[in-house]
């Protein structure tokens, strides 16, 4: 047996390579949903502070107009 003949046994096979390929393209869309819910939680978190932080100014500018009086 030649060397060629040796390893040909151990070649991926037709179904190995589509398996290989759908694992991947689900791997892809899996991590990509993943990513989207960690950046939508992100954006949310990053909105409500914003939202606080403006009401917070607000509040601090109103009460200090309070004190001059």
């Amino acid at each position: 047996m030649t060397d060629i003949e040796k390893r040909s046994g151990s070649a991926l096979k037709v179904a190995d390579g589509v398996l290989l390929v759908v694992v991947g393209v689900v791997g892809v869309v899996v991590a990509f949903a993943v990513l989207h819910t960690i950046a939508g939680f992100v954006w949310e978190l990053v909105k409500v502070v914003v939202v606080v932080g403006f009401i917070g100014s607000v509040l601090w500018v109103l009460t200090r107009r309070r004190r001059h009086r």
